[in-house]
């Protein structure tokens, strides 16, 4: 392991740092720190550790605007999207702090008259595997309630959001976290499978591809780990003849394009009945072009660069695929000429099921529209993939739409509304997007160690 990774500016394409990947000593350094911090960070009480949780988010708060330009310069966000995913990472923390310690409460029960409860324990180092794309909201929403448990956290973050990565490592160094429950590594994929097999590492978190999600899988199961995976998404947006479309619409320009379109559980196969199909593309489009393309420490932009070029390669391979085979380019669908990493927001129009942009993951600024018969077939179609994050059903009959929502095959249904995440509620994904759950009390439970304990068991 003697080579580095790079952050480089997708607005400018700039280098911004250069970070050496860390060698077998140091990675053992590091193992054994969060090991150690483990066994102190366990014996702490529940009092404790929600002190921490509290001084976190006043730290996030305190360095919000730092945050935020940080996610902006490595990934593109647009820097009031990137200033929003900080502040709900404090709110996550305040939430946890008020609601995280019930859940970790012992739980009694009586069987045939005698007394047993049901504890909560931690399991040890959490090894987590993270993207860039929501650079902090997907390492703490994990990290918060794995620490609460009384695990520790180790984060393996995406190569391109490093400066991300060590902010929130000085976040917690700012806590009375002990030394080593919250690390950084910086390691290339025989660094993951070391650390995987070690015997301090007792369980790991991947949100990523399938194909990371797949092979991280693989290797903990050989060594009898648990993971939980939350990977790729084709999530369909069903629009009903019944439905608002002004909110409709709305909604699908939100979940689309929002983050640049680089969300796992977000709107990709747009799925309209036929009567309102026309109705819906022309106003999606007039929607769509009126976006804010621009620099993303703008504050008015609402759609910046890629994150990353090659990223923005395969997407525009997609596109070309998808036209060849037959589907309308609506708007968009070329790159961005001049500085920067940026894609035309695009629409495509007639997609079929055997279709690229309809088969694939499309992490990208583009939508994909598919007509429907009806509801029957709006059904058919949504459940045709290989992945089941999320969806979402816009109608204005209630019975139908809840209906709807108990035949899609996805961990998550939003009825006449945006795809959202919140602490209150668990997400995650089913088929090729992943198992396990993160956030709610399920989050919290995934990497515990429900223990039964029964008194004066005769």
């Amino acid at each position: 392991m003697t080579d580095n990774v790079i952050s480089r500016n997708p607005t400018t394409g700039e280098v911004i740092a250069t970070y050496p990947l860390q060698s077998a000593a140091q990675l053992e350094a590091a193992l054994q720190s969060s090991a150690e911090a483990f066994a102190t960070w366990k014996a702490t009480s529940m009092e404790q550790r929600v002190q921490v949780l509290r001084q976190l988010a006043e730290q996030i708060r305190q360095r919000q605007d730092q945050l935020a330009q940080m996610a902006t310069l490595e990934m593109g966000k647009p820097i009031a999207q990137a200033r929003a995913e900080v502040l709900k990472c404090a709110n996550l923390c305040d939430w946890y702090a008020e609601q995280g310690p019930a859940m970790l409460a012992d739980k009694p029960t009586l069987v045939e008259n005698q007394q047993a409860w049901q504890s909560f324990r931690p399991l040890g180092a959490i090894l987590a595997v993270m993207p860039w794309n929501f650079p902090y909201w997907q390492v703490l929403r994990g990290a918060v309630s794995m620490l609460l448990a009384g695990n520790t956290y180790m984060l393996k973050h995406a190569p391109s959001v490093m400066g991300s990565a060590n902010l929130m490592s000085e976040l917690f160094d700012a806590t009375d976290l002990p030394k080593g429950g919250f690390t950084v590594i910086n390691v290339d994929n025989d660094g993951v499978s070391t650390a995987i097999k070690d015997s301090r590492i007792a369980a790991v978190a991947v949100t990523g591809s399938v194909r990371a999600g797949g092979a991280i899988a693989a290797q903990a199961g050989a060594v009898l780990k648990k993971t939980v995976l939350e990977l790729g998404g084709a999530d369909p947006f069903i629009v009903l003849a019944d439905a608002d479309l002004d909110a409709a619409v709305a909604s699908a320009v939100t979940g689309r394009y929002q983050n640049t379109g680089q969300v796992c559980m977000a709107a990709k196969r747009f799925i309209i009945e036929e009567s309102v199909a026309e109705e819906f593309e022309a106003r999606f489009s007039a929607a769509v072009q009126a976006l804010k393309i621009g620099d993303p420490l703008n504050e008015e932009t609402y759609i910046g660069p890629m994150a990353r070029y090659d990223l923005r390669d395969e997407l525009d391979n997609q596109v070309q695929q998808t036209i060849k085979q037959g589907a309308r380019l609506v708007i968009g669908g070329h790159k961005i000429e001049g500085v920067g990493n940026y894609y035309a927001p695009t629409i495509l129009a007639d997609v079929t099921p055997e279709m690229t942009a309809f088969q694939q993951e499309i992490f990208g600024p583009v939508a994909a529209i598919t007509v429907a018969r009806d509801a029957q077939h709006a059904l058919e179609l949504a459940n045709d993939s290989e992945f089941g994050l999320s969806a979402t059903v816009w109608s204005g009959n209630e019975a139908v739409a809840n209906e709807l929502a108990e035949k899609l095959e996805t961990g998550a249904v939003f009825i006449n509304g945006n795809g959202a995440s919140d602490p209150r509620v668990a997400i995650g994904g089913v088929k090729k997007s992943g198992y396990g759950r993160e956030l709610s009390s399920f989050g919290v439970h995934e990497f515990c160690n429900i223990q039964t304990v029964w008194k004066n068991r005769r």
